[in-house]
This record gives C-alpha cells, sequence and structure tokens, in this order.
C-alpha cells in the first residue's frame, strides 16, 4: 500500500472515531497490532464489544468499501479479536464485528459514511 493511500487510510479511521462516538460507542483502542494482523477500531456499544474494520474509498473504481472486506480478511481479523479477547483482564459476554465505510466524494467534501453492525461472523473454521 502506498503511503498516500495509507494517509487516506488513516484520515479514514478518524473520521470513522469521531462518527461512532457520535453513535455511542466508547471507543477503547485504535490500530490495536497482533500476531495475525491489525483491528482498526475495538469499542463499546452499551455492553457489546465490537470489532471494527474501516474501509476508506475516494472512488468506486475498485468496488464498493465493504467488498473489500473477503473472507480472507475476515479470518484475520476474527483471529485478532480471539487474540485480544485473551489478553483481557475483563470477560466480555458479547462481542461482535463491525464495519464502517468512508467513500468521499469527487470534491473531497463531506464524505459518505455507513455502518454495518454484525458484518460478519466468527466462523468455526478460526483457530488461533
Amino acid at each position: 500500500m502506498g503511503l498516500f493511500n495509507r494517509k487516506i487510510g488513516g484520515f479514514g479511521e478518524d473520521i470513522a472515531e469521531a462518527f461512532l462516538k457520535k453513535k455511542g460507542y466508547r471507543i477503547l483502542a485504535t490500530n490495536f497490532y497482533t500476531p495475525y494482523g491489525e483491528l482498526d477500531i475495538i469499542a463499546l456499544e452499551d455492553d457489546t464489544l465490537a470489532f471494527i474494520e474501516v474501509k476508506t474509498r475516494r472512488t468506486m473504481k475498485y468496488d464498493v468499501p465493504f467488498a473489500s472486506i473477503t473472507e480472507q480478511k475476515q479470518k484475520k481479523i476474527v483471529r485478532s479479536a480471539l487474540f485480544y479477547l485473551s489478553s483481557c483482564d475483563i470477560a466480555f459476554d458479547e462481542y461482535r464485528f463491525d464495519a464502517v465505510s468512508i467513500m468521499f466524494s469527487r470534491s473531497g467534501q463531506c464524505p459518505n459514511i455507513e455502518i454495518i453492525r454484525n458484518a460478519f461472523e466468527a466462523g468455526e473454521q478460526v483457530i488461533l
């Protein structure tokens, strides 16, 4: 990934974080690195822990942002989430995987922001 794309991605994650806070999420961590990959945002919504993948796009050239969360990417996110859960001092009864899409207009103003709660589930095939 190029430097420009990383900057756009980081900017999108900042926008997603502010958006989630307005929606009532309490941010616990951002850019949490594990041996399996990175978790963009970890947050609480009420009593549910949410692992949130953020996808930012400037163009629809390569499909909608959510389409880039492939099955392989989902497995990495789930493994990373399980690693996070195993390293916590607090037990969480409920957790889920959300996705946030940030789509900038050509003018660069007012990005379109969408959230999908329970975007995918942890499959039985995921083993640490």
